[in-house]
């Protein structure tokens, strides 16, 4: 990651992880002197799934659009990285469901993954 600057509490970075995953956007510093995704940021993989929206504790948290290379999308509310509130999730085929999500699930239905 790119060294910190004295006196400023976000950073603008580009990283390429380990697995390949790319993150460009915003980090803070965490008191152990980790940067960690805050703020608002874009992920991708190299298999095609691209999330760009609010980062926080360095998991999509808020606001935010998760592509499928199948197609499907996810654009709404996320906490800890899952679908969780209001959002708009379309199928591959183009149908869409616009509803409330509990930690990645439909109201009474099993999981609901892309």
């Amino acid at each position: 990651m790119l060294p910190a600057m004295a006196g400023h509490d976000v950073f603008k970075v580009s990283f390429v992880f380990p697995n390949k995953d790319k993150y460009d956007g915003e980090c803070t510093r965490t008191p152990d002197g980790v940067l960690e995704r805050n703020g608002n940021g874009v992920h991708t993989t190299p298999n095609g799934i691209t999330y760009k929206g609010n980062w926080k504790n360095d998991k999509m948290n808020g606001l935010g659009r998760l592509e499928h290379p199948s197609g499907a999308v996810y654009e709404g509310e996320f906490k800890d990285n899952m679908f969780h509130g209001t959002g708009t999730y379309t199928f591959p085929n183009g149908a869409k469901y616009i509803g409330n999500f509990n930690e990645n699930k439909r109201p009474g239905t099993q999981t609901f993954l892309h």
